[in-house]
């Protein structure tokens, strides 16, 4: 298996001949937020043969994105999810949505792919009435893998997510403040422990930051990559971590 993480949670998970891309943001800009680390990804990070959608924030369903990623895709979104792409693409990318929840299954190409449980808030915010739950997905491959969306901790991560060879584990975000619903390093590196990976790469930190603050807590934006490998190596130094720039890969074996 081969990850590439593109920046925030966009990652490229190729194995068996299938490209799954998760939760997609191509672009330098988000609204306020700006890409402060590596350029926009290439136009091959747009191929893949599905997107994985974790929920609908604008930073992991970023429709100017959808535009920029394979036209055949399929595109696997939470319920709820087709009905706002529909309102702003048409039936065009509405009628490629797998919509999905926790304990669905899916396969895609090669890939099975287990839909599994995110305890974060789903809704679409701010100014939108569009709503439905936030998920992970763990593929069935081998070796296997847990991509986590966004997510605190709950008590049934283990059952659903684990076990897995590899953690795909947020332990950031793109502001000066991480509200609930979030894995900070040190809670990362238990979620991690709780799948019982043997590797995990870190994403959601280090990549985009609000427009004209750089200067606020900086601390929060590239250490908190450090900051995991560090509580992975105290709480279990086993798990192998592969901390990553923005488009640079890494390889896993069973």
């Amino acid at each position: 298996m081969r990850i590439t993480w593109w920046g925030h949670a966009t990652t490229t998970i190729e194995a068996d001949g299938t490209r799954l891309l998760t939760d997609p943001v191509l672009t330098s800009r988000l609204a306020h937020l700006r890409r402060r680390r590596g350029p926009a990804p290439t136009a091959e990070a747009g191929q893949c043969h599905a997107v994985l959608v974790s929920h609908m924030h604008s930073d992991h369903l970023h429709l100017p994105s959808l535009s920029m990623v394979s036209p055949e895709a399929a595109l696997v979104v939470p319920r709820g999810a087709a009905k706002l792409i529909h309102h702003d693409f048409g039936a065009g990318y509405s009628d490629r949505c797998i919509e999905v929840a926790p304990g669905n299954q899916v396969r895609i190409g090669t890939l099975d792919i287990t839909v599994v449980t995110a305890h974060h808030d789903g809704r679409r915010l701010p100014w939108s009435s569009y709503a439905g739950p936030a998920v992970g997905y763990r593929v069935d491959s081998s070796p296997s893998v847990w991509f986590a969306g966004d997510t605190d901790l709950y008590d049934s991560l283990a059952a659903e997510a684990g076990p897995v060879d590899l953690a795909l584990v947020p332990v950031g975000g793109w502001g000066p403040s991480l509200g609930p619903g979030h894995l900070n390093p040190v809670r990362a590196a238990e979620a991690v422990q709780r799948v019982s990976a043997r590797t995990a790469v870190p994403i959601h930190f280090g990549t985009f930051w609000p427009i004209g603050c750089d200067w606020m807590k900086p601390e929060l934006f590239l250490p908190p990559g450090e900051q995991f490998k560090t509580a992975m190596n105290e709480l279990d130094p086993t798990v192998a971590v592969a901390l990553l720039a923005p488009g640079e890969s890494t390889e896993v074996t069973t």
